[in-house]
């Protein structure tokens, strides 16, 4: 469906090619102040033409607030959030040849078996252009965050296609095992991240290395995949409900959700299976007595003293930072003839793709990241918070 979320929900609507994109908000806490100044800023670092190595696709994605507040304060009432697409070209996609054949690893065969139709230009509601209405609706929820509990969340590039800025060896299979990578999840920050585009890989041989990479694959008309990291601080202990929607299982929903997505490991991930027991767990010691808690629960007494668990333990957050990495594919359009067959599989052809695309997403990608992120910690945090007020009630008599 097109919902996400139980208590913060966000409904979103749109395809690539039409009049405009964007979501509905339902259960936005009131009284905060908010205004498109508030969002803007994320849908700004989403939106394309950003770079040579990104698609030129001309659109400001300038957001407008419809309804849900009053002289920049909201009211608790549904909040709707619109973005025009100015720069549709779904001319670039209307000739006979893309009518009869599905382009390859597109979303065109899967929706017209689903639907018995299909958007005819671009991927329709398959297209990234739908994230637009996740990134604004998830800016809605950082601000309530940021301000009520001071939790931060920042996502990067961690490599793109076999470069990467925390490289695999057989000491450290994965980046949770090297302290370089733990030390800078305590200090990364967006400006900071923002300081190394186009890619967004907060290194600067690194970052360079994956620019020459994406713009190698963009001249020889091709794509490549990569992958982004996101740690999310300050988070209350407590969030996750078992058994079904633990933390670390909503957050794999929400990023496998995203479009070009192909994997998830969070904490040690899938280096940790190649450690002992005893060098992964992590043990537990007494909390600093300055660290505090913006959560409205009682500071909790014990921290880890490593974090392989990524935050997470049997589902529920333990204060610890959540950090996790996602995967994605190597975009599906690119400028080179591929082999297909028509819909009806009577004749094979070759395609060549047209339309404006980026060569690699991941840049692009890292506020849609936090974006999903942040729509999973509002809506088990909100939770959390109505079980935690149910339960003081209950002190009270």
């Amino acid at each position: 469906m097109s919902t996400f979320g139980h208590t913060f929900r966000v409904t979103t609507y749109g395809e690539s090619h039409c009049r405009s994109v964007g979501c509905i908000i339902d259960g936005c806490p009131p009284g905060m102040e908010l205004t498109e100044s508030d969002i803007q800023p994320q849908m700004t670092r989403r939106r394309p033409g950003q770079s040579a190595i990104t698609t030129p696709r001309n659109e400001k994605d300038r957001v407008q607030i419809q309804s849900g507040t009053e002289f920049g304060v909201t009211l608790g009432t549904p909040i709707g959030l619109m973005v025009m697409n100015e720069d549709q070209r779904p001319k670039d996609y209307g000739n006979k040849t893309m009518d009869l054949y599905p382009r390859p690893s597109h979303a065109d065969f899967t929706y017209a078996e689903k639907y018995g139709v299909k958007a005819s230009s671009g991927g329709g509601r398959s297209s990234a252009r739908e994230t637009i209405g996740r990134v604004a609706a998830g800016a809605v929820a950082e601000k309530y965050l940021k301000l009520a509990y001071g939790i931060e969340i920042t996502a990067f590039v961690s490599s793109v296609g076999n470069t990467h800025l925390f490289p695999p060896t057989a000491e450290h299979p994965t980046p949770g095992q090297n302290p370089e990578f733990l030390k800078l999840l305590e200090t990364i920050d967006r400006e900071t991240v923002d300081k190394f585009l186009p890619v967004r890989c907060p290194d600067e041989k690194a970052s360079e290395a994956m620019a020459d990479l994406i713009a190698e694959y963009k001249d020889r008309e091709d794509s490549i995949g990569g992958t982004v990291t996101c740690v999310i601080k300050n988070v209350p202990t407590g969030l996750g409900e078992p058994c079904f929607d633990k933390m670390e299982a909503m957050l794999a929903h929400a990023m496998l959700s995203i479009p070009a997505t192909k994997g998830f490991e969070i904490g040690s991930g899938f280096g940790g299976c190649e450690v002992a027991g005893s060098i992964h767990n992590d043990p537990f010691i007494r909390a600093p007595e300055t660290e505090a808690t913006r959560s409205g629960l009682p500071r909790p007494k014990l921290t880890t003293k490593t974090n392989n668990s990524g935050g997470i333990q049997g589902g529920i957050t333990n204060g610890a930072p959540i950090y996790f990495r996602v995967a994605f594919k190597p975009p599906a359009t690119i400028g080179q003839a591929q082999t297909t067959a028509t819909y009806s599989g009577d004749e094979e052809g070759v395609l060549a793709a047209k339309g404006r695309h980026d060569p690699c997403v991941v840049p692009r990608a890292v506020p849609i990241v936090e974006a999903m992120s942040a729509l999973v910690v509002i809506d088990t945090l909100l939770q959390q918070m109505g079980r935690h007020g149910a339960r003081e009630q209950l002190s009270k008599k």
